[in-house]
């Protein structure tokens, strides 16, 4: 519920504030309104795949909403807004409660216990680092002609789970051993690469921090916590 109500109530006030104010706003959408594409890579024309009642709808769903009353918002009341839509991102300060593969990873294979893979680990991922991630946020919120305009921001560095977790235990020297799940999560994509080339045009950007320099910044930072 928590999820539901934050990205639609509480984006329709912050919607309703930025129109008083006439401040810019930008929406911070996800990769998951594209569900488990159908189109790969996934450009932002693509409508997605998603599933309205399944356990992953309460987000899918509710990102895809807040992208509808944003594009209302500068439709019919001229609020001067964009729509990032952000794919996986990782590095420092994030939380482990929020159960993300890269710290999930690293947390047990810094603990040498099991690294635990969902499925045969063949599902892919696109794992961009945050101070990239940040700086295509910028640029979507302040350059000009941004208005109305809808931009994935990721890497287009695609691998499967199973190397993201060769490589993790590759980094911290882990003796885990890498154990595979029985099935994957119900509704899990089995592919997330995003098409960057509007980003690219418009914003001038695309990630800079390899894959290893990234995963290294966020297993320094995990060993001082």
């Amino acid at each position: 519920m928590e999820t539901m109500l934050v990205n639609t109530t509480g984006t329709l006030e912050l919607l309703k504030l930025a129109e008083k104010h006439k401040a810019l706003f930008l929406f911070a959408s996800s990769s998951e309104i594209y569900g488990d594409p159908l189109e790969h890579p996934q450009k932002e024309s693509y409508r997605g795949n998603v599933s309205t009642i399944g356990p992953r709808s309460v987000y899918d769903e509710a990102k895809r909403f807040g992208e509808t009353l944003t594009s209302y918002f500068w439709r019919e009341r001229n609020v001067d807004a964009r729509i990032a839509r952000i794919h996986n991102t990782f590095g420092p300060n994030m939380l482990s409660k929020d159960m993300r593969m890269s710290i999930v990873f690293i947390e047990q294979a810094l603990k040498n216990v099991d690294i635990t893979v969902f499925g045969d680990g063949t599902q892919t991922r696109s794992l961009c680092y945050v101070d990239d991630m940040v700086d295509g946020l910028i640029r979507l919120m302040f350059y000009p002609n941004t208005n109305m305009q809808v931009v994935n921001l990721g890497t287009t560095q695609e691998h499967a789970v199973m190397e993201y977790a060769k490589l993790i235990k590759k980094l911290t020297s882990s003796k885990s051993t890498i154990i595979c799940s029985e099935k994957l999560p119900e509704d899990d994509p089995l592919k997330r690469k995003p098409d960057i080339s509007k980003a690219k045009k418009l914003l001038n950007w695309e990630p800079k921090i390899s894959l290893e320099d990234g995963l290294r910044k966020t297993i320094a930072y995990l060993k001082n916590k």
